[in-house]
């Protein structure tokens, strides 16, 4: 069972839309241009019901099936876009500087709209399809707001499925995994307080630049020689800023990064671990430090069942030789984690082809995606729901 005909049929139109979204990027909650360019859409498919501002500018358009059943399954893309300067050159580049779609969520987009309309079309299942139009999901936490709006309640959504494009994975593939495929982005930032002075008279000072250098090198051991090797952990610190001429020790220095696990133990000790390390080399120094370790999106853990039942979807589109199965764990995050806290579902990649990173200036989403990502949101809801 290969792409559908009429997913291949609809390729052309889905990539106008695409890059129509790609030309006008918007960040964060900030989507409301995109999001009614998706309402607009989907009541132009004549989908049954569509619910503006959920999680604040999401969008949730349900389509019903000819059958009598109920159950409904929900299929999630996101909206918003990178704070990013685009250098493609392409006719559809981003028209807003410093702004730009540099990891597919218009694309993300673009397939789901394809997909509606397919299914708007046909109705070929028995139960419900709520189509889902998250915004921010680049740090924003959109999808934990749409949850707390009480999203799949309303909508009586039982199972919950997203996808996203990778890099450097053929067109035509998809890779996947049970348990937990994405790590949790948990961020901190600490202020070491110290005394500044005289650069030549360090004795007099507290110098918070040595303590916090002591710091970064120590944090490395939680990785190192904390954690059990055989589970994932990492600390970078991505920012140290202290200081403000040759000759002056200053009074503070600050530093900021990130810890990424794949498991609540993991987590909870890196966090503990963190901590002490800070708490104990600034306090060995005479020193005081500010810490705020925050919580972020958690581990995103694909449920057994519903991850097979997305493997064999995928298999049947694009064969079994095209879908890996046990793709390694990711330590990039993703907000769908809050959506698969509430219901089970799963997450899935989809090849994007020999194309620069996410989240890179270079980045385009590869429209040759489309016609496959259709035919997987398609045959998954009709599958799901006994088409």
């Amino acid at each position: 069972m290969p792409i559908l005909n009429r997913a291949a049929e609809l390729q052309d139109e889905v990539a106008e839309w695409r890059r129509h979204i790609h030309a006008r990027p918007e960040l964060l909650f900030a989507v409301e241009n995109t999001a009614a360019f998706v309402a607009e859409k989907l009541k132009e498919f004549g989908v049954d019901e569509i619910v503006t501002g959920i999680g604040r500018t999401g969008v949730v358009g349900l389509i019903r099936g000819k059958g009598e059943g109920r159950r409904t399954i929900g299929l999630r893309a996101d909206m918003d876009a990178l704070p990013l300067t685009e250098i493609t050159g392409k006719p559809w580049a981003s028209k807003t500087p410093g702004k730009m779609h540099a990891c597919g969520h218009d694309g993300h987009t673009a397939m789901l709209l394809g997909a509606a309309k397919y299914l708007a079309e046909t109705r070929n299942f028995n139960g419900n399809v709520a189509v889902i139009f998250q915004p921010a999901e680049e740090g924003g936490g959109g999808g934990n707001l749409m949850v707390k709006d009480g999203m799949m309640e309303r909508f009586e959504i039982e199972e919950v499925y997203g996808m996203h494009n990778l890099p450097g994975l053929p067109v035509g593939q998809f890779a996947i995994r049970k348990g937990a495929i994405m790590a949790a982005t948990d961020e901190f930032t600490v202020t070491i307080k110290g005394r500044g002075g005289h650069a030549a008279q360090p004795h007099r000072t507290i110098d918070p630049i040595v303590i916090g250098a002591q710091i970064v090198a120590n944090l490395q051991m939680i990785a190192s020689r904390t954690a059990d090797p055989l589970r994932s952990v990492v600390v970078s610190v991505t920012k140290f800023n202290a200081g403000f001429a040759h000759n002056v020790i200053p009074n503070d220095a600050t530093f900021a990064g990130t810890v990424r696990t794949l498991d609540g133990e993991v987590r909870t000790l890196a966090e503990t671990r963190f901590r002490q390390i800070v708490e104990g080399l600034v306090a060995a120094h005479g020193a005081e430090a500010e810490i705020s370790f925050h919580r972020n999106y958690p581990v995103t853990v694909n449920h057994p069942d519903e991850t097979e039942h997305a493997v064999a979807t995928a298999s049947a589109i694009a064969g079994e030789g095209n879908v890996n199965a046990e793709i390694d764990p990711m330590m990039g995050g993703e907000d769908f984690s809050y959506m698969l806290n509430a219901r089970p579902g799963a997450f899935i990649f989809i090849g994007n082809g020999d194309s620069a990173g996410l989240h890179n200036p270079a980045y385009d989403f590869n429209d040759e995606a489309i016609a496959h990502g259709i035919s997987y949101w398609v045959r998954l809801a009709e599958q799901r729901l006994g088409a």
